[in-house]
C-alpha cells in the first residue's frame, strides 16, 4: 500500500525553559551513552499481527500519516497493570477512542523531562474521547516506575513490561530501541502518528485534537 506522509510541527529546544530541560535531559543520556534518538533499549520487537508498516521518510522523528484510509493498525497490545498487578489493561479497553501511547522508562532523562507534558494533554483532550495508555519498558521492578508514575503525577495507566514483550503489537520494522516514542492511534485504533523524540504538550496537543475531530 502506498502511504503519504506529513511533517509534525517540529520540537525545537531553544526559546522556553521548558525546552531547555528538555535539552537537558536529552544531554544526560547523550553522556550515560545510552540515547540513538533519544534513550535507547532492547532489540526491535517481533510482529504480532496488524497492518501498520513503520516508515520514517527521511529518517524524520515526527511523522503523520495520511490520508486516514491509508494508516495501518497495530496488533493486540496488551499486558500488566503496572500500577495493579494481576489486573490486564489492553487497547481493546479503548474502543472507539483515539489513544495516545507512550513507551517510557523510569531511567530515561527524556522521559522524566516530557512526564507533565504528557498529563497535560491528556487532562485536556480526555472529554474529546482520548485516552492515554503508557508502556513502561526495561524495568525489572515494579517500585521505580511506580514511584515515577506517583511522583510526577500520572493519572493515566501504565503496561508494566520490562521484557518489552507487548511491543510486538507495534511491527517488526518499529523502532522499539527509541525511548521514549509515542503513537497517535484513530478512533479505528489506526496509526495517524508517530513521534521518536521526547515531546511539548504544544506539539503534542494540535495533532491529538486533530485526530479527536475526525470524521
Amino acid at each position: 500500500m502506498t502511504r503519504r506522509f506529513a511533517l509534525v510541527r517540529g520540537s525545537g529546544i531553544s526559546g522556553t525553559p521548558k525546552r531547555a530541560r528538555v535539552l537537558a535531559a536529552l544531554l544526560s543520556c547523550l553522556v550515560l551513552g545510552t540515547v540513538a534518538t533519544a534513550c535507547a533499549t532492547g532489540d526491535d520487537a517481533v510482529a504480532t499481527g496488524g497492518t501498520f508498516d513503520f516508515v520514517s521518510p527521511g529518517g524524520q522523528t515526527e511523522i503523520l500519516y495520511d490520508p486516514p484510509a491509508d494508516r495501518g493498525t497495530i496488533g493486540n497490545l496488551t499486558g500488566e497493570n503496572l500500577m495493579d498487578e494481576g489486573q490486564t489493561l489492553s487497547l481493546s479497553d479503548f474502543e472507539g477512542q483515539v489513544v495516545v501511547v507512550n513507551l517510557w522508562g523510569q531511567w530515561c532523562g527524556p522521559c522524566r523531562g516530557e512526564a507533565d507534558d504528557l498529563e497535560k494533554v491528556y487532562e485536556a483532550t480526555k472529554d474529546q474521547g482520548v485516552a492515554f495508555l503508557g508502556i513502561n519498558v526495561k524495568d525489572p521492578q515494579r517500585d521505580k516506575p511506580q514511584d515515577f508514575v506517583t511522583n510526577y503525577g500520572v493519572t493515566f495507566p501504565s503496561i508494566w513490561d520490562p521484557s518489552m514483550r507487548s511491543l510486538g503489537a507495534l511491527g517488526g520494522s518499529y523502532p522499539t530501541s527509541v525511548i521514549p516514542s509515542t503513537l497517535i492511534l484513530d478512533r479505528q485504533h489506526r496509526v495517524a502518528a508517530v513521534y521518536l523524540t521526547a515531546l511539548l504538550a504544544d506539539d503534542l496537543q494540535p495533532v491529538v485534537e486533530r485526530i479527536a475531530a475526525e470524521q
